[in-house]
């Protein structure tokens, strides 16, 4: 075991003593000054709950909803974002007419616009998949936009001069370039898919954990609606780390820690 595993199964260990402490200290406080449930439930009262949603399979068919409009979604926005991105960054033209309406675009709340989709699209997965595509896009867009134009123009000339045709330039040099920000908008993208997801089920849903937390709330199951904040973070983390993982697997020859971020 190198030096570098062990700094990192430390850092682990670290963060699980964090969260133990933190949970110890939550329970500690719900008993010590009797805090209602129905304000902040204490975490064994959240444990019990989710333990009863997925053992009353209550949950599962909302899951599966919600994850479906998140990986379609996450897909959809991200190959939509690669494509558009890659054509203005190609294209100048393009760039100097097409981006300042994205960027516009992007500057509307998702909240405020994703009732148009409801009206549009129905209270189907359609609806919840767009939305979800466009929350994950312009990320996407942007760090297309941004590896490409980091690209090395000594490296571009000597493409170049070695007669290179436009198609070998990008694959050979522009792409293995710019996929160090690629990853990172995609790790951002991943976390953001989740927000999509919901914010579509919560203006308008028939199944989903978006729509199992109205339910809940509703219902002042205050417990029930922590339990699925737990299932939707976990999800989060999962799509989180299946970037990170993928990262490591395409640009190993750059430490993590080198590795830019977008936010």
């Amino acid at each position: 075991m190198n030096a570098a595993t062990k700094f990192g199964d430390l850092h682990r260990l670290q963060a699980i003593l964090l969260a133990i402490l933190v949970l110890a200290a939550w329970q500690g406080a719900c008993r010590l000054f009797d805090i209602s449930p129905l304000i902040l439930p204490a975490p064994s009262a959240i444990a019990i709950r989710l333990y009863g949603l997925v053992a009353s399979g209550e949950i599962w068919p909302h899951l599966w909803a919600t994850a479906v409009e998140i990986v379609c979604g996450f897909v959809f926005g991200v190959l939509a974002g690669l494509v558009i991105g890659a054509v203005i960054s190609l294209i100048p033209v393009v760039e100097r007419l097409v981006y300042p309406y994205l960027v516009a675009l992007q500057t509307l709340p998702k909240v405020a616009i994703a009732p148009l989709f409801i009206i549009w699209f129905g209270y189907g997965l359609t609806s919840k998949v767009v939305i979800t595509a466009l929350v994950c896009f312009f990320p996407i867009l942007v760090s297309v936009v941004a590896g490409f134009h980091s690209t090395d123009r000594d490296q571009l000339d000597m493409m170049k001069a070695f007669g290179a045709t436009k198609w070998q330039t990008l694959v050979r040099l522009r792409v293995p370039s710019a996929l160090v920000v690629i990853f990172a908008g995609l790790e951002i993208a991943a976390v953001l898919a989740v927000i999509g997801a919901i914010v579509g089920e919560f203006v308008g849903a028939q199944v989903g954990l978006g729509y199992l937390i109205v339910a809940l709330n509703f219902s002042l199951d205050v417990p029930g609606v922590f339990a699925v904040l737990i299932v939707l973070s976990t999800i989060g983390l999962a799509m989180h780390g299946a970037m990170r993982f993928a990262a490591r697997r395409y640009i190993f020859w750059i430490r993590r820690s080198e590795a830019p971020v977008l936010v």
